[in-house]
């Protein structure tokens, strides 16, 4: 018993390794401006990341390809990336304004360009959380490339067998592939893959979309042909960060700009003295339990309360959810829309005008009548640069200094489970920095017992915040979950907002000292169970019961 735990701390500590010079890596290659993911440069992040094997990558460090780990980072990067041997990572530099059409990923918000036949640049916006996530998935890939050249590549002439000529023949031919063409290049390339051709079939039309229902060949075949480039001694691939980029990580540029536009708007509707409820969930949950039954009174007649969610989280019912909207706008809610480049949407609700039966606010002075600002979800290290601009005093054009009245911020967020499975609810009594010992304890104004009717399994514990979710590795989690830390998930913001909240309340005095804070998570995956991890796939219709429990309850204290 004791030698299977000596050797599970060891892996753990191992983990833990090749995670902290992943990250003073990416920071000192950030800091050189330029870097070749496949040459000396780049060894030290592969390496650390075949040592760590993260789940979300599967098979990575086995000879076969990762076929749903390709998936995972194909869906959060821009189409066309695998044919570009130059990737730039810039700043918001002026590229809206230009003649290039914006290339924005299936699963992640965030503006790419496609600069020419050979560049790629992808615009950062999100501060370092999100350089970290697109260097791990750019070095996944091209370790990934690199399986498949040693497959295909006979010699150091460029000889190569003929599987791959078979696929490039495919990838080639203009016309559209009858379905026999598609499945004889489907056995040729689950060949070289070292998948069956089940396999390959199965996963092939999740990468396809209506303009290029074969991506998936044109996938394999360019990160095949530009790492037998590479192999051949032709030309190699390049990451590159913008000077600007280099220059402003870490003002808070853009979340300076959002917090100011948000409450310059909350200005000119007289609502900044109000007490203030700051809310971070998503664009609908919270629309659509004040406002949803009362827009829609037929279906809510006909359907439950949760059955009327779930058809709202169809994306075959946009005429219901406009008439949710609209219901919504007419009663108090301010949609302010990003224009900042943090991709962070905001409404505001004004209680003032809600229908009585919503929020009581009979015996009510307007001073005393709640305003919510509810803003879309933050990615990583954003949240803390959103957070602290937020909680800061707004000065007007004449100079004058208006603190906010904060009275509560909660947040609701998706995040991986360890000890229960998908839809389940985590409560959080602290937040832990992986990779650290800094800890964020706080009073958590939400309860297990205030779940007790919702006939959902609640778990709770310390969460921990890391550093990318690409980086989720069994070893490090079950070390943390088993340990005396007592972790119960694992996401990627909680810690940031916490700091933030603490900084602006205790230190600054920005904000009162007995602010509110409320946290709850839903669990989108178990990382400790293999086929429930992120690239198993979303939470589907078994995410809106959590989402909207942990909504309805947050709600029920502000407004009551």
């Amino acid at each position: 018993m004791s030698l299977i735990n000596t050797h599970t701390r060891t892996r753990a500590q191992e983990s833990t390794g090749a995670i902290e010079r992943l990250y003073i890596t990416m920071r000192h290659l950030f800091n050189r401006g330029f870097y070749k993911p496949m040459g000396v440069s780049g060894e030290t992040l592969r390496e650390a990341l075949l040592i760590l094997r993260p789940e979300i990558y599967g098979s990575i460090a086995e000879d076969k390809i990762e076929l749903q780990g390709l998936l995972y980072v194909m869906d959060r990067l821009p189409k066309g990336i695998e044919e570009c041997r130059f990737i730039n990572l810039t700043s918001d530099e002026g590229y809206a304004n230009s003649h290039f059409e914006p290339i924005i990923p299936a699963k992640r918000r965030r503006n790419c360009y496609r600069i020419d036949e050979e560049q790629m640049n992808i615009e950062i916006t999100r501060g370092r959380s999100e350089i970290y996530d697109i260097l791990t998935h750019l070095t996944f890939l091209y370790v990934e490339s690199h399986k498949i050249m040693k497959q295909v590549l006979i010699d150091e002439d460029g000889t190569v067998i003929r599987d791959w000529k078979k696929l490039e023949v495919a990838v080639q031919k203009k016309d559209t592939l009858t379905q026999e063409e598609k499945e004889i290049a489907l056995t040729h390339t689950a060949n070289f893959l070292g998948r069956t051709f089940e396999e390959v079939s199965r996963v092939f039309p999740l990468f396809g979309n209506k303009e290029n229902p074969n991506r998936f060949f044109n996938i394999i075949y360019y990160l095949g042909k530009l790492a037998i480039q590479e192999a051949t001694g032709e030309e190699k691939r390049i990451i590159t960060f913008s000077p600007v980029l280099r220059e402003r990580l870490g003002h808070h540029i853009h979340g300076e700009r959002w917090a100011t536009h948000i409450k310059k708007k909350m200005a000119e509707k007289q609502l900044l003295q109000r007490p203030i409820h700051i809310i971070s969930a998503n664009m609908h949950s919270v629309m659509n339990s004040l406002f949803a039954e009362t827009a829609l009174p037929t279906e809510a007649k006909k359907f439950k309360r949760l059955q009327l969610f779930e058809m709202l989280s169809d994306a075959k019912h946009l005429k219901l959810r406009d008439k949710v909207v609209k219901k919504a706008s007419q009663n108090g809610m301010l949609f302010i829309p990003d224009s900042s480049g943090t991709n962070i949407d905001v409404q505001v609700f004004d209680s003032d005008m809600f229908p009585e039966h919503i929020c009581a606010n009979e015996g009510k002075t307007i001073e005393d009548k709640p305003v919510l600002v509810v803003m879309d979800y933050a990615f990583g290290e954003q949240a803390y640069e959103t957070m602290d601009e937020l909680l800061k005093p707004f000065t007007d054009a004449q100079g004058h200094q208006h603190f906010l009245n904060v009275v509560s911020v909660s947040i609701m967020g998706k995040a991986g489970i360890l000890e229960g499975g998908k839809g389940d609810v985590m409560i959080p009594s602290a937040h832990v920095f992986e990779g650290t010992a800094d800890n964020y304890p706080f009073k958590n104004r939400l309860k297990k017992s205030h779940f007790e009717d919702d006939d959902i399994n609640v778990c709770t514990g310390s969460m921990i915040t890391v550093l990318g979710t690409s980086l989720q590795n069994r070893d490090v989690l079950k070390f943390f979950h088993e340990s005396t830390w007592n972790v119960i998930g694992l996401e990627m913001e909680g810690a940031h907002y916490q700091k933030a909240i603490q900084a602006a309340a205790k230190i600054r005095g920005s904000i009162s000292s007995n602010v509110k804070v409320r946290y709850a998570y839903y669990a989108s995956d178990n990382p400790l169970e293999t086929g429930s991890t992120l690239a198993s796939g979303g939470l589907g219709t078994s995410g809106v019961k959590p989402t909207y429990a942990i909504t309805e309850k947050m709600l029920k204290q502000i407004l009551e």
